[in-house]
């Protein structure tokens, strides 16, 4: 088994994710939670509560697909253990999937997704510690990424509503496409958001969908080289030492200065 070919089984499954989330109006097919009482509480826009719920819903199209295709589906026991699937072939080939969801922010680009950390087990890659198997036995490392559209007027409908109002339930996101591609095919050369280790992706929507990423140009070795060494002001600071690079330019040229051979 080659990592093309799962690749091309999952992709297959696009349609069956479509038809799991989304109306033929390209709506979110979820409204709200219900009670034992039949009261329906409409939710927010919270990328969080999104994210989850989108995954729960993709779940069983995922473990479907495993089981017709013969491969054995290892969930992270963990929240913050990485990844969040790991399939194993007939033949022992394991790969990694992680689930990443995302909103456009406008027609040509979305908020980004978190591609994991850039410390600990990706640069330990022998180690156990917060990952399933540890980082350099998964043959490779796939993102499949959710991205979707907010809508806006739901914002000012939640509430609680009975189930005959169910139709009139405005969904709080809509218009979803998929991805599938190796991480460092999607990444970026800056952190994801906040003050978390985690390795940002590109913004541009059409980058994503074709895997063209920051270093799509220059092949997974750069992409593990640079987020290996790269550090943080405070991660620099911790070992008295300076930032190497913030960006290509500065790692290319930071490479450069010592080792002259191309990485």
């Amino acid at each position: 088994m080659t990592t093309e070919q799962f690749r091309k089984e999952l992709l297959a499954h696009f349609g069956e994710f479509r038809r799991s989330l989304a109306t033929d109006t390209g709506d979110w097919t979820i409204k709200g939670f219900i009670d034992v009482y039949k009261s329906i509480y409409a939710i927010s826009t919270d990328t969080k509560v999104v994210s989850k719920i989108v995954e729960l819903m993709l779940f069983p199209v995922i473990s479907s697909f495993s089981a017709k295709h013969g491969y054995k589906m290892v969930l992270s026991e963990h929240q913050n253990h990485y990844p969040d699937i790991s399939f194993i072939a007939p033949n022992g080939t394991k790969i990694a999937l992680d689930l990443k969801s995302t909103y456009r922010k406008s027609k040509k680009t979305v908020n980004g997704f978190t591609l994991g950390a850039f410390t600990g087990y990706f640069r330990k890659r022998d180690s156990a510690k917060n990952v399933t198997f540890p980082y350099n036995e998964y043959a490779a490392h796939l993102v499949l990424g959710i991205i979707y559209s907010r809508n806006e007027e739901a914002a000012e409908e939640i509430g609680v509503y009975q189930l005959d109002e169910l139709q009139s339930i405005i969904s709080v996101v809509k218009d979803f496409d998929f991805l599938l591609q190796e991480k460092w095919r999607i990444a970026s050369a800056r952190p994801g958001s906040g003050n978390t280790k985690n390795i940002g992706s590109v913004t541009d929507i059409q980058a994503l969908l074709i895997g063209n990423g920051s270093f799509a140009a220059y092949g997974q070795k750069v992409f593990d080289d640079y987020w290996m060494n790269y550090l943080t002001k405070d991660m620099a600071r911790a070992i008295d030492s300076d930032v190497p690079y913030t960006n290509l330019k500065g790692y290319l040229e930071w490479r450069g200065r010592i080792n002259p051979k191309k990485p």
